[in-house]
């Protein structure tokens, strides 16, 4: 990618679309740590409400810090960030799942206490469709977590996130230790059972394997959003699979 001729393109958003639509909505978000080029800067983006979005840039050009604030991990330098129309805060919180990149399962836990604790602690968690996808995915629910392989551990995460009634998943690099050979059946099998109202984000290096059931794609650079649009006119416009095009447009 030349950066010296990078343009930043303006969000294309559904024209006439009532605000309570959106999902997200940012105005003028910036993140800075301390004296360093900021994470984010000067984010505007409004994301349809239903949608499955992929969060796609180069490392360290700010999806995962995006991810933090909207889940309120951390707070903006400045701007303004809403969640269903309401601040970052408790009544947020409880509307959003989120999966970090990083495990976070207590390995000396069986995968049925996992489902005790999501069952515990979230009012909106739906058991029979953990169990459902557990099922699916041949993941051994009485089996310690530690003992589990690393893929493996990965699907026992996911499925407990995605087994929730939220308005909003955000999923930061859900299948990165996944067998390739299983990504594309797992992905389709949890995200064709969220409920069909919600949104996911998800924040992934691997795009071909995502693509299929993205509706959306935001290409995060630098901090600032250089394209956000639909797949579909990817596809239409350059005759490109998105992974083609991101290449094209990341390429060194």
């Amino acid at each position: 990618m030349d950066e010296t001729n990078v343009s930043y393109a303006n969000i294309r958003s559904e024209a006439y679309t009532p605000k309570n639509d959106y999902v997200i909505s940012c105005n003028d978000l910036t993140k800075s740590y301390g004296k360093a080029s900021p994470a984010l800067y000067s984010i505007n983006l409004n994301v349809l409400k239903g949608r499955v979005v992929g969060l796609l840039g180069p490392n360290g050009s700010g999806k995962t810090t995006f991810i933090k604030i909207l889940n309120g991990l951390l707070q903006p330098t400045r701007g303004d960030v809403m969640i269903d129309g309401k601040p970052i805060g408790a009544e947020t919180k409880a509307v959003v799942s989120y999966l970090p990149d990083k495990t976070y399962l207590n390995g000396s836990l069986k995968v049925t206490q996992a489902i005790d604790y999501f069952e515990d602690f979230y009012s909106d968690f739906d058991r029979e469709r953990c169990m459902s996808l557990l099922s699916d995915l041949k993941v051994p629910s009485n089996s310690l977590i530690k003992t589990l392989s690393k893929g493996t551990q990965e699907k026992v995460q996911l499925i407990l996130v995605m087994s929730r009634n939220a308005d909003l998943f955000l999923l930061d690099e859900p299948i990165a230790g996944v067998d390739p050979a299983a990504r594309d059946y797992i992905i389709r099998t949890i995200i064709e059972n969220r409920p069909k109202s919600s949104t996911v984000l998800i924040s992934t290096h691997l795009i071909r394997d995502i693509e299929p059931i993205l509706d959306d794609y935001i290409f995060l650079f630098q901090g600032q959003i250089y394209e956000y649009d639909r797949v579909s006119n990817i596809k239409s416009q350059t005759g490109k699979t998105l992974d083609d095009h991101f290449k094209e447009v990341f390429r060194c």
